[in-house]
């Protein structure tokens, strides 16, 4: 009998991690995908390239979520969720990360006794006033199987796992995606002359960071100094390019930016994927990111105190500065200077995860 699985992706970032479950499943003829998006299938945020280049279909359903408060989009995607499964009887739903969105799908499924699998279990940052600490802790405490990553998460999440759950070290998926796309990478059409390895890549995404614009300033000044002649590329979203670029305009201590620090509109996933794998070194408020840096192994600066995956820091090629101007500018000039350390790919960073997770899901 065929078993159907709901995938719940609550963001553009869970297509990337979801996309080899999706093809893994769709070559499996007991199995059978229903990708689900909690947003409208207009949303600017997933560019047209976007499943081209996952070489995935676009999802077959969209609850139509739009709203920007975290309590309303817990309770739309609560009740449009409800509906879905009303119209669509699944055997086990799989969620992503730590999103809103993903606990109030989490939420939905245990109460309708529909078994729940939790991808990229067991993170924390141990601080319970982040709205995502609450979420991770909501999702995991409900999850019939929890994914981990790395050695850390599967601590913590063996730990505090319920009587019914259990936790399953598969590896992160994010690699599985990126060793799928390796050599499908493609160099930014808007840098047909870019040398690799001569260049830093910078991106910004974090509220926090973003909100304080006196410290970001501070910050970018320590970025370009540090940086000297090599040149700083930052791929930015428009919220996050807006304030930056009001910033450097309006600054009289960075001696701007001219051609030494060039901010884009935001590049496809392939592009992107290129631009990070041949950079001199990564910038960067994105888990994700610095997970694809250590892939790499390409030298990776990590704008938080902290990082959901710890392995980046203690085996691959991660630092973290949290939002200290001078410890931003201590590192940059240790990685334009040449003198990281030493990194390596974690435990099960192979590209099966997705296989190991189906191997569970359908024994």
């Amino acid at each position: 009998m065929t078993k159907n699985i709901c995938i719940l992706a609550g963001a553009r970032p869970n297509f990337i991690k979801v996309s080899p479950l999706v093809r893994a499943i769709s070559q499996r003829p007991e199995a059978r995908c229903l990708l689900v998006y909690a947003g409208s299938a207009d949303d600017p945020t997933l560019e047209a390239s976007l499943f081209d280049d996952l070489q995935i279909s676009r999802p077959q359903y969209y609850l139509g979520v739009v709203s920007t408060s975290l309590n309303e989009i817990t309770s739309q995607v609560m009740a449009q969720f409800d509906k879905f499964l009303d119209e669509h009887p699944v055997d086990v739903v799989i969620v992503v990360d730590d999103l809103a969105s993903t606990m109030a799908a989490a939420i939905v499924t245990k109460k309708r006794g529909i078994r729940l699998a939790h991808l990229v279990a067991g993170t924390r940052s141990f601080d319970i006033k982040m709205p995502k600490e609450i979420n991770r802790l909501v999702i995991d405490a409900l999850s019939d199987y929890l994914f981990t990553a790395g050695v850390r998460s599967t601590g913590v999440a063996t730990r505090e796992q319920s009587e019914q759950s259990q936790t399953y070290m598969v590896g992160n998926i994010l690699m599985d995606t990126l060793r799928f796309n390796h050599d499908r990478l493609r160099r930014p059409s808007l840098l047909p002359d870019l040398q690799e390895n001569s260049y830093l890549v910078f991106t910004l995404n974090r509220k926090a960071l973003l909100a304080d614009e006196d410290n970001l300033r501070k910050m970018l000044t320590a970025l370009v100094e540090a940086a000297g002649s090599t040149p700083i590329i930052a791929p930015l979203r428009p919220e996050a390019s807006e304030i930056v670029s009001r910033i450097t305009s309006a600054s009289d201590e960075i001696i701007i930016l001219n051609s030494q620090f060039s901010i884009l509109n935001s590049l496809s996933y392939l592009e992107f994927g290129w631009l990070t794998a041949h950079a001199k070194g990564v910038i960067t408020d994105s888990g994700n990111v610095a997970e694809e840096a250590t892939f790499n192994g390409v030298p990776c600066i990590t704008l938080n105190n902290y990082t959901e995956h710890q392995e980046t820091v203690t085996v691959g090629s991660n630092v973290l500065v949290g939002e200290d101007p001078e410890k931003l500018r201590e590192a940059v000039t240790q990685l334009v200077n040449g003198q990281w350390k030493h990194s390596a790919l974690p435990d099960r960073w192979d590209g099966r995860t997705a296989d190991r997770i189906l191997q569970i899901l359908l024994a």
